[in-house]
Protein backbone atom coordinates (compact mmCIF):
# COMPACT_ATOMS: atom_id res chain seq x y z
CA UNK A 1 0.00 0.00 0.00
CA UNK A 2 1.26 3.47 -0.86
CA UNK A 3 2.31 5.73 2.05
CA UNK A 4 -0.31 8.27 3.26
CA UNK A 5 1.45 11.28 1.72
CA UNK A 6 1.44 9.64 -1.71
CA UNK A 7 -2.24 8.71 -1.43
CA UNK A 8 -3.03 12.29 -0.42
CA UNK A 9 -1.08 13.64 -3.41
CA UNK A 10 -2.87 11.23 -5.73
CA UNK A 11 -6.27 12.32 -4.39
CA UNK A 12 -5.42 16.01 -4.79
CA UNK A 13 -4.22 15.56 -8.37
CA UNK A 14 -7.35 13.61 -9.32
CA UNK A 15 -9.62 16.27 -7.83
CA UNK A 16 -7.80 19.10 -9.62
CA UNK A 17 -7.84 17.23 -12.94
CA UNK A 18 -11.61 16.86 -12.65
CA UNK A 19 -11.92 20.54 -11.72
CA UNK A 20 -9.89 21.68 -14.70
CA UNK A 21 -11.93 19.49 -17.05
CA UNK A 22 -15.18 20.97 -15.73
CA UNK A 23 -13.85 24.52 -16.02
CA UNK A 24 -12.81 23.92 -19.64
CA UNK A 25 -16.31 22.64 -20.39
CA UNK A 26 -17.80 25.72 -18.77
CA UNK A 27 -15.45 28.00 -20.73
CA UNK A 28 -16.49 26.43 -24.03
CA UNK A 29 -20.15 26.74 -23.08
CA UNK A 30 -19.67 30.41 -22.22
CA UNK A 31 -17.82 31.12 -25.46
CA UNK A 32 -20.65 29.48 -27.41
CA UNK A 33 -23.15 31.76 -25.66
CA UNK A 34 -25.02 28.80 -24.16
CA UNK A 35 -25.34 30.20 -20.63
CA UNK A 36 -29.08 30.71 -20.35
CA UNK A 37 -31.20 30.00 -17.27
CA UNK A 38 -33.91 27.36 -17.63
CA UNK A 39 -37.43 28.58 -18.31
CA UNK A 40 -39.67 27.09 -15.64
CA UNK A 41 -43.37 27.44 -14.83
CA UNK A 42 -44.64 29.16 -11.68
CA UNK A 43 -44.74 27.04 -8.52
CA UNK A 44 -47.38 28.71 -6.32
CA UNK A 45 -48.36 26.95 -3.13
CA UNK A 46 -45.28 24.77 -2.92
CA UNK A 47 -42.92 24.85 0.06
CA UNK A 48 -39.18 24.22 -0.14
CA UNK A 49 -36.42 23.68 2.41
CA UNK A 50 -32.95 24.69 1.17
CA UNK A 51 -29.98 23.76 3.36
CA UNK A 52 -27.13 26.24 3.22
CA UNK A 53 -29.61 28.71 1.78
CA UNK A 54 -27.98 31.80 3.28
CA UNK A 55 -25.11 32.16 0.82
CA UNK A 56 -23.55 30.90 -2.39
CA UNK A 57 -25.44 28.42 -4.54
CA UNK A 58 -27.99 27.88 -1.76
CA UNK A 59 -28.97 31.54 -1.58
CA UNK A 60 -29.25 31.79 -5.37
CA UNK A 61 -31.36 28.62 -5.39
CA UNK A 62 -33.64 30.00 -2.68
CA UNK A 63 -34.04 33.27 -4.58
CA UNK A 64 -34.96 31.53 -7.83
CA UNK A 65 -37.45 29.23 -6.10
CA UNK A 66 -39.08 32.24 -4.43
CA UNK A 67 -39.33 33.98 -7.81
CA UNK A 68 -41.24 30.94 -9.06
CA UNK A 69 -43.72 31.44 -6.23
CA UNK A 70 -42.48 28.87 -3.74
CA UNK A 71 -42.31 29.57 -0.04
CA UNK A 72 -38.71 28.92 0.96
CA UNK A 73 -37.34 27.87 4.33
CA UNK A 74 -33.68 28.86 4.52
CA UNK A 75 -31.91 26.32 6.72
CA UNK A 76 -28.47 27.23 8.01
CA UNK A 77 -26.09 27.43 10.97
CA UNK A 78 -25.47 31.20 10.85
CA UNK A 79 -28.54 33.02 12.12
CA UNK A 80 -27.36 36.49 11.10
CA UNK A 81 -26.65 35.44 7.50
CA UNK A 82 -29.85 33.42 7.41
CA UNK A 83 -32.03 36.31 8.47
CA UNK A 84 -30.25 38.65 6.04
CA UNK A 85 -30.94 36.14 3.26
CA UNK A 86 -34.61 35.97 4.22
CA UNK A 87 -34.86 39.77 4.24
CA UNK A 88 -33.32 40.02 0.77
CA UNK A 89 -35.61 37.31 -0.64
CA UNK A 90 -38.68 38.96 0.87
CA UNK A 91 -37.66 42.37 -0.46
CA UNK A 92 -37.13 40.96 -3.94
CA UNK A 93 -40.41 39.03 -4.00
CA UNK A 94 -42.47 41.69 -2.26
CA UNK A 95 -44.01 39.12 0.08
CA UNK A 96 -43.19 37.03 3.13
CA UNK A 97 -42.04 34.22 0.85
CA UNK A 98 -39.09 33.11 2.98
CA UNK A 99 -38.34 32.09 6.56
CA UNK A 100 -35.24 31.02 8.46
CA UNK A 101 -34.79 27.95 10.64
CA UNK A 102 -31.53 27.10 12.38
CA UNK A 103 -29.87 23.89 11.21
CA UNK A 104 -26.37 22.65 12.05
CA UNK A 105 -25.65 19.57 9.95
CA UNK A 106 -22.61 18.86 12.12
CA UNK A 107 -25.00 17.88 14.93
CA UNK A 108 -27.57 15.10 14.66
CA UNK A 109 -29.38 16.67 17.61
CA UNK A 110 -29.68 19.91 15.64
CA UNK A 111 -31.03 18.00 12.62
CA UNK A 112 -33.70 16.37 14.78
CA UNK A 113 -34.57 19.72 16.40
CA UNK A 114 -34.93 21.35 12.97
CA UNK A 115 -37.35 18.65 11.85
CA UNK A 116 -39.43 19.05 15.01
CA UNK A 117 -39.59 22.83 14.52
CA UNK A 118 -40.49 22.49 10.85
CA UNK A 119 -43.29 20.05 11.63
CA UNK A 120 -44.55 22.31 14.41
CA UNK A 121 -44.92 25.14 11.89
CA UNK A 122 -47.74 23.20 10.24
CA UNK A 123 -46.39 23.84 6.74
CA UNK A 124 -46.54 21.21 4.01
CA UNK A 125 -43.30 20.21 2.28
CA UNK A 126 -42.91 19.67 -1.44
CA UNK A 127 -39.18 20.13 -2.00
CA UNK A 128 -35.98 19.46 -0.07
CA UNK A 129 -32.73 20.80 -1.54
CA UNK A 130 -29.72 19.20 0.15
CA UNK A 131 -27.22 21.91 -0.75
CA UNK A 132 -25.10 22.79 2.30
CA UNK A 133 -21.60 21.43 2.61
CA UNK A 134 -17.96 21.91 3.43
CA UNK A 135 -15.01 21.49 1.10
CA UNK A 136 -11.47 20.21 1.67
CA UNK A 137 -11.17 21.30 5.29
CA UNK A 138 -8.37 20.12 7.58
CA UNK A 139 -9.47 17.07 9.50
CA UNK A 140 -12.03 17.76 12.20
CA UNK A 141 -14.97 16.00 13.80
CA UNK A 142 -18.65 16.81 14.22
CA UNK A 143 -20.46 16.88 17.55
CA UNK A 144 -21.15 13.17 17.06
CA UNK A 145 -17.56 12.22 16.33
CA UNK A 146 -17.85 11.90 12.55
CA UNK A 147 -15.18 13.22 10.18
CA UNK A 148 -16.65 16.56 9.11
CA UNK A 149 -17.00 15.92 5.36
CA UNK A 150 -18.78 12.64 6.08
CA UNK A 151 -20.82 14.18 8.89
CA UNK A 152 -21.87 17.49 7.34
CA UNK A 153 -22.06 16.67 3.64
CA UNK A 154 -23.49 13.17 3.92
CA UNK A 155 -24.76 11.96 7.30
CA UNK A 156 -26.47 15.22 8.27
CA UNK A 157 -28.38 15.28 4.98
CA UNK A 158 -29.06 11.54 5.20
CA UNK A 159 -30.82 11.94 8.55
CA UNK A 160 -32.56 15.16 7.54
CA UNK A 161 -34.00 13.56 4.42
CA UNK A 162 -35.25 10.43 6.17
CA UNK A 163 -36.87 12.44 8.97
CA UNK A 164 -38.58 14.75 6.46
CA UNK A 165 -39.80 11.93 4.23
CA UNK A 166 -43.20 11.69 6.00
CA UNK A 167 -43.78 15.39 5.27
CA UNK A 168 -42.62 14.97 1.68
CA UNK A 169 -44.97 12.01 1.21
CA UNK A 170 -47.91 14.10 2.39
CA UNK A 171 -46.83 16.95 0.13
CA UNK A 172 -46.72 14.60 -2.86
CA UNK A 173 -50.12 13.08 -2.21
CA UNK A 174 -52.10 15.99 -3.62
CA UNK A 175 -51.19 15.55 -7.28
CA UNK A 176 -47.65 16.55 -8.18
CA UNK A 177 -44.80 14.58 -6.67
CA UNK A 178 -42.56 16.01 -3.98
CA UNK A 179 -38.85 16.17 -4.80
CA UNK A 180 -35.54 15.66 -3.06
CA UNK A 181 -32.69 17.41 -4.87
CA UNK A 182 -29.18 16.66 -3.63
CA UNK A 183 -26.40 18.91 -4.85
CA UNK A 184 -23.50 16.85 -6.14
CA UNK A 185 -20.10 17.37 -7.67
CA UNK A 186 -18.08 15.96 -10.54
CA UNK A 187 -15.47 15.03 -7.93
CA UNK A 188 -17.66 12.05 -7.01
CA UNK A 189 -16.14 10.46 -10.11
CA UNK A 190 -12.77 10.23 -8.36
CA UNK A 191 -14.18 9.62 -4.89
CA UNK A 192 -13.66 6.41 -2.95
CA UNK A 193 -15.50 4.93 0.03
CA UNK A 194 -13.44 2.99 2.58
CA UNK A 195 -16.06 1.26 4.69
CA UNK A 196 -13.34 0.16 7.13
CA UNK A 197 -12.19 3.75 7.71
CA UNK A 198 -15.15 5.96 6.78
CA UNK A 199 -13.93 8.78 9.04
CA UNK A 200 -10.33 8.93 7.84
CA UNK A 201 -8.77 8.06 11.18
CA UNK A 202 -5.91 5.94 9.81
CA UNK A 203 -4.97 8.33 7.02
CA UNK A 204 -6.56 11.65 6.07
CA UNK A 205 -6.63 13.65 2.86
CA UNK A 206 -8.93 16.68 2.60
CA UNK A 207 -9.31 16.15 -1.14
CA UNK A 208 -10.15 12.47 -0.74
CA UNK A 209 -12.57 13.26 2.09
CA UNK A 210 -14.47 15.79 -0.03
CA UNK A 211 -14.63 13.59 -3.12
CA UNK A 212 -15.65 10.62 -1.00
CA UNK A 213 -18.47 12.59 0.63
CA UNK A 214 -19.81 13.53 -2.80
CA UNK A 215 -19.69 9.89 -3.89
CA UNK A 216 -21.56 9.03 -0.69
CA UNK A 217 -24.30 11.52 -1.61
CA UNK A 218 -24.64 9.99 -5.09
CA UNK A 219 -24.89 6.49 -3.61
CA UNK A 220 -27.48 7.76 -1.13
CA UNK A 221 -29.62 9.53 -3.72
CA UNK A 222 -29.78 6.52 -6.03
CA UNK A 223 -30.66 4.10 -3.22
CA UNK A 224 -33.21 6.55 -1.86
CA UNK A 225 -35.01 6.41 -5.20
CA UNK A 226 -35.09 2.61 -4.98
CA UNK A 227 -36.76 2.91 -1.58
CA UNK A 228 -39.28 5.46 -2.84
CA UNK A 229 -40.12 3.28 -5.85
CA UNK A 230 -40.52 0.17 -3.69
CA UNK A 231 -43.00 1.94 -1.43
CA UNK A 232 -44.85 3.68 -4.22
CA UNK A 233 -44.20 7.10 -2.70
CA UNK A 234 -44.99 10.16 -4.81
CA UNK A 235 -41.53 11.53 -4.03
CA UNK A 236 -38.52 11.61 -6.36
CA UNK A 237 -34.81 11.87 -5.62
CA UNK A 238 -32.32 13.36 -8.07
CA UNK A 239 -28.76 14.66 -8.02
CA UNK A 240 -27.91 18.14 -9.36
CA UNK A 241 -24.29 18.95 -10.24
CA UNK A 242 -23.82 22.75 -10.35
CA UNK A 243 -20.33 22.64 -11.86
CA UNK A 244 -17.40 24.74 -10.62
CA UNK A 245 -18.93 27.80 -8.97
CA UNK A 246 -17.30 30.95 -7.60
CA UNK A 247 -18.14 30.69 -3.87
CA UNK A 248 -16.37 30.88 -0.53
CA UNK A 249 -16.07 27.08 -0.38
CA UNK A 250 -12.68 27.29 -2.07
CA UNK A 251 -10.97 29.02 0.85
CA UNK A 252 -9.24 25.78 1.91
CA UNK A 253 -7.84 24.97 -1.53
CA UNK A 254 -4.20 25.10 -2.59
CA UNK A 255 -3.01 28.68 -2.98
CA UNK A 256 -2.59 28.27 -6.75
CA UNK A 257 -6.20 27.20 -7.15
CA UNK A 258 -7.37 30.19 -5.11
CA UNK A 259 -5.28 32.47 -7.31
CA UNK A 260 -7.02 31.07 -10.39
CA UNK A 261 -10.38 31.71 -8.72
CA UNK A 262 -9.46 35.33 -7.95
CA UNK A 263 -7.93 36.08 -11.33
CA UNK A 264 -9.99 34.02 -13.79
CA UNK A 265 -13.10 33.12 -11.84
CA UNK A 266 -15.17 35.53 -13.94
CA UNK A 267 -14.33 33.44 -17.02
CA UNK A 268 -13.81 29.84 -15.87
CA UNK A 269 -16.17 29.60 -12.90
CA UNK A 270 -19.93 29.84 -12.86
CA UNK A 271 -21.49 32.58 -10.77
CA UNK A 272 -23.59 31.39 -7.81
CA UNK A 273 -26.72 32.23 -9.81
CA UNK A 274 -25.51 30.15 -12.78
CA UNK A 275 -24.62 27.38 -10.35
CA UNK A 276 -28.20 27.36 -9.07
CA UNK A 277 -29.71 26.67 -12.48
CA UNK A 278 -29.37 22.88 -12.35
CA UNK A 279 -30.68 22.50 -8.76
CA UNK A 280 -33.64 24.75 -9.63
CA UNK A 281 -34.22 22.81 -12.85
CA UNK A 282 -34.27 19.59 -10.82
CA UNK A 283 -36.70 21.22 -8.40
CA UNK A 284 -39.25 22.56 -10.87
CA UNK A 285 -38.88 21.22 -14.41
CA UNK A 286 -42.21 19.75 -15.63
CA UNK A 287 -40.40 17.04 -17.62
CA UNK A 288 -39.02 15.67 -14.33
CA UNK A 289 -42.46 15.16 -12.79
CA UNK A 290 -42.41 11.68 -11.30
CA UNK A 291 -38.88 11.07 -12.57
CA UNK A 292 -36.19 10.09 -10.08
CA UNK A 293 -32.83 8.39 -9.86
CA UNK A 294 -31.20 10.85 -12.26
CA UNK A 295 -27.89 12.70 -12.21
CA UNK A 296 -28.32 16.15 -13.74
CA UNK A 297 -25.60 18.46 -15.03
CA UNK A 298 -26.03 21.67 -17.04
CA UNK A 299 -29.82 21.25 -16.82
CA UNK A 300 -29.70 17.87 -18.57
CA UNK A 301 -29.32 14.23 -17.65
CA UNK A 302 -25.79 12.84 -17.33
CA UNK A 303 -24.33 9.50 -16.30
CA UNK A 304 -23.02 9.24 -12.71
CA UNK A 305 -19.83 7.35 -11.96
CA UNK A 306 -19.97 3.56 -12.06
CA UNK A 307 -19.13 3.44 -8.34
CA UNK A 308 -22.27 5.46 -7.56
CA UNK A 309 -24.38 2.85 -9.34
CA UNK A 310 -22.88 -0.09 -7.42
CA UNK A 311 -25.89 -1.63 -5.59
CA UNK A 312 -23.74 -3.47 -3.04
CA UNK A 313 -21.83 -0.33 -2.09
CA UNK A 314 -25.15 1.55 -1.90
CA UNK A 315 -26.52 -1.12 0.44
CA UNK A 316 -23.47 -1.20 2.72
CA UNK A 317 -23.17 2.59 2.97
CA UNK A 318 -26.90 3.01 3.65
CA UNK A 319 -26.81 0.38 6.40
CA UNK A 320 -23.81 2.03 8.04
CA UNK A 321 -25.43 5.46 7.79
CA UNK A 322 -28.55 4.09 9.49
CA UNK A 323 -26.40 2.66 12.28
CA UNK A 324 -24.48 5.91 12.76
CA UNK A 325 -27.58 8.13 12.76
CA UNK A 326 -29.76 5.78 14.78
CA UNK A 327 -32.54 5.15 12.27
CA UNK A 328 -34.04 1.91 11.03
CA UNK A 329 -32.89 0.56 7.66
CA UNK A 330 -36.05 0.43 5.57
CA UNK A 331 -34.15 -0.63 2.46
CA UNK A 332 -33.16 -4.06 3.77
CA UNK A 333 -34.09 -6.60 1.10
CA UNK A 334 -34.17 -4.14 -1.78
Amino acid sequence: MAPPWLRALRAALRVYVVGVAVMMTQLLRRLRGDFRPPELPPQPGRVAVVTGGAEGIGLSTARRLARLGMRVVVAGNDERKGREAVSSIRAESGSDSADFLFLDLASLASVRRFVREFRASGRPLHLLVNNAGIMMEPRGETDDGFERHVGVNFLGHFLLTLLLLPSLRVGGAGGRSSRVVTVGSATHRVGEIDMADLHGRSAYSAHAAYAGSKLALALFSLRLQRLLDARGDRVTANMADPGVVDTALYRHLWVGARAVQRGLGWLLFKTPDEGSWTPVYAAAAPELEGVGGRYLYNEAEAEPAAAARDPELQRRLWAEACRLTGVADETAGL
